[in-house]
Order: structure tokens, then sequence, then C-alpha cells
């Protein structure tokens, strides 16, 4: 069964539904930074097959790889950095939870006056304006395709805490089963 779906967050489900993915990228605008977790994509092929679409689609990428499970703050902090630096204007996460967690939480420091997404977390700063994010999902779990939190932690505090926000719910999410 193939179907797209819209309730806040724009959802393709099925087969081959990543055809879609550079096309509502371009939506969004030319310059996107990628974020996946460990390398798995990359072993399975989704890494070249995404990565692949957005050159054809003369979308220019920058990387953000390595998040780990229950993302760190200093992760979500470093892609904050690259967004800054790069002009980023929407942010691609490929993985599950974890990974979209991480891409949330970049999108709502871009535009904050902070580089510390954990000053967000606290309530130190407001959530004001956000990088779309656009989901690949790998793993189906969270829930984190469609919902506004994302849960981080700061090891450095030793805790694990959310960041809630309607702005950072996912604009556009693809749940392909071939790959989840």
């Amino acid at each position: 069964m193939k179907f797209t779906f819209q309730n806040t967050t724009k959802v393709y489900f099925g087969d081959e539904s990543l055809e879609n993915l550079a096309p509502e990228l371009l939506n969004l605008g030319k310059r996107v930074l990628l974020v996946y977790g460990g390398g798995s994509i990359k072993k399975n092929g989704l890494y070249d097959r995404i990565t692949g679409s957005l050159k054809n689609s003369g979308i220019e990428y920058f990387e953000l790889g390595g998040v780990e499970p229950n993302p760190r703050h200093t992760t979500v902090n470093k892609g904050v950095k690259i967004c800054r630096d790069n002009k980023i204007s929407a942010i691609l996460a490929v993985g599950g939870g974890s990974t979209i967690d991480c891409a949330k939480g970049i999108s709502a420091t871009v535009f904050s006056k902070t580089d510390n997404v954990w000053d967000l977390v606290e309530g130190r700063f407001p959530v004001e304006r956000t990088l779309p994010v656009v989901t690949v999902l790998t793993l189906s779990a969270t829930g984190s395709e469609m919902d506004s939190g994302a849960v981080l932690s700061n090891l450095e505090l030793n805790i694990k805490s959310g960041l809630i926000h309607e702005n950072i719910r996912p604009k556009i999410s693809f749940l392909d089963p071939k790959i989840t």
C-alpha cells in the first residue's frame, strides 16, 4: 500500500516514497544538513541513494554523522554551528528517534541567541524561529517523525531531558517499509 498523509507533518508512506524527497527539499531551499547516526545507512546503501538524489537535484548538503543514542547536547551544538556557518535551509534526519531528536534540537537552536541547545532545554532562551526538519525514518519506535518533542542528553550534568515546541515538529516524513 502506498499513500500520502498530512496531519501537520506531511507523511509519504509506501514503497519508493523517497522519489518525493528531493522535490520536497527543493521547496525548502538548496542547502541541507544531513544528520545520521552510527553509519548503518552507509552499510545498507541508503546513504548513497539519498546523497545521489540530492546531488542529481542540485541540492548542496553538509553532514553531521555519528549521532549517538540519546543524542548529546554537544552533538546538537556541532550541528548548529554547521547550519550557521553554511546558511542551511533545511535539516534532513535519516535514522531513528535519536537522529531525529538531534535534528529537532538543531532546528530550535539555529536562530536563537545562544550556541547551546541546553539553554533552550532549561528555558533560558525561547524557541522562536526554526529550520524545517525533514525525516527519513529507518527505525519505527518513538514517533519522533511526527511529534513536537526531542529528548536530549547532557553528560556533563548527567541529565536526559526534553525540548518541546510545535515548531520543531518535522514538516515532512518519509516512511518506506523497505527502509524501516
